[in-house]
């Protein structure tokens, strides 16, 4: 059986959770409750020293981080669509895995933690990461239905949760229809699961 370590308002724990879901894989789901720090505890700890959700195990395999976990359960359960074998696909996917790891991280994501959480932070530079963020998309999406592939991959799937939550850093995505246009196909999918906060295909 699969388990998820999470936190339920976590973008990067949404995103292992919709790829389980779009794929039809069955789990548990474990909440790592945050204000009592059990993801610093030390059985967590063990699983992954640095002391971060999502977490998921598969049987004795423990994978930890949102990009490694999402690029393992395409390789094992998916198919090429999710994970291309080809090089310079692959590449591609893996330059959007890298993305969301840094600059959706370092723009939407804690504009959301500061505008929703009380996180302080640098708001300018991270309000300037996440423009640059979104006109690139823009830009990429205006030509192409999915980031990395003619089809979707993981790659869509690491970039979308903060694109969604946008709003809850006060973030207005109107000037990127382009966006808006993907997150609505993504939305579509059957399969498809959501959290509180992301913005809704109308």
């Amino acid at each position: 059986m699969i388990s998820l370590y999470e936190f339920a308002l976590s973008g990067n724990c949404h995103k292992i959770r919709l790829l389980l879901s779009l794929l039809d894989i069955s789990y548990q789901r474990i909440t790592v409750n945050g204000s009592e720090r059990q993801h610093k505890a030390d059985d967590f700890l063990k699983m992954n020293p640095f002391g971060q959700v999502p977490v998921l195990t598969d049987g004795d395999i423990v994978i930890r981080d949102s990009q490694a976990i999402l690029v393992y359960l395409a390789r094992k359960y998916g198919n090429e669509l999710w994970l291309p074998t080809d090089a310079a696909a692959l590449g591609e996917v893996m330059a959007w895995l890298s993305s969301a790891a840094n600059e959706v991280t370092m723009g939407p994501n804690r504009l959301r933690l500061h505008f929703k959480f009380g996180r302080a932070i640098n708001i300018e530079e991270s309000e300037q990461i996440s423009s640059n963020l979104l006109n690139i998309l823009q830009q990429r999406l205006d030509n192409h239905r999915w980031l990395a592939a003619d089809q979707i991959t993981v790659a869509d799937i690491a970039v979308y949760p903060y694109i969604a939550l946008a709003q809850e850093g006060k973030i207005d995505l109107e000037p990127y229809p382009a966006i808006i246009a993907w997150i609505k196909r993504i939305q579509a999918l059957p399969g498809y699961v959501g959290m509180p906060g992301m913005r809704q295909s109308e």
